[in-house]
């Protein structure tokens, strides 16, 4: 008989088995995302937002349409989760100075709260995502999902991943 806090292994359809490593990451990724959604809803937050506020905190004023590059997201899917952190008052957008059609995006001061929240919320998700695994273990899953990531990003002329790699 199994241990409590062992779980029995998903089962791969039949159709998949010639594939269970790909089967099992879009399974993993939801899971992910509704496990960081959980911790997120607290600060207001619905799972992607934090990703872009992670962007614009790094980058500082961007441009709405580099910004959609590197969320690598549908514009009007960015469009609206800029209106909703806007509302919120955690970005500002503005016309861009040097090219009146173009706009500028940037997180505001007030969003430093939400940082601190985000950070604290992404160390309980990793703590969570990583529980069982020992220091080699996670360090070992960080450079075969890298690995992962630049083969799909060889498909991919446009990959966010892959460019920031070759800059």
């Amino acid at each position: 008989m199994k241990a409590e806090t062992e779980r029995a292994e998903p089962v791969c359809p039949s159709a998949a088995a010639g594939g269970p490593v790909s089967a099992a990451i879009p399974r993993v990724a939801r899971l992910h995302r509704t496990a960081a959604g959980k911790l997120l809803k607290d600060a207001g937050l619905y799972p992607g937002q934090e990703l872009m506020m992670m962007h614009l905190w790094e980058a500082g004023a961007v441009r709405q349409s580099e910004l959609i590059r590197m969320v690598d997201l549908d514009p009007s899917t960015v469009t609206k989760m800029l209106q909703r952190l806007e509302q919120a008052g955690h970005v500002r957008r503005r016309p861009d100075p040097a090219d009146r059609r173009a706009v500028l995006v940037e997180a505001t001061e007030d969003s430093g709260t939400l940082m601190r929240t985000v950070e604290r919320a992404w160390t309980r998700l990793e703590q969570h995502t990583l529980a069982g695994l020992d220091p080699e273990e996670r360090a070992q899953l960080g450079r075969l999902l890298s690995r992962v990531e630049a083969n799909l990003c060889t498909e991919t002329a446009d990959c966010p991943a892959a460019a920031g790699r070759r800059a």
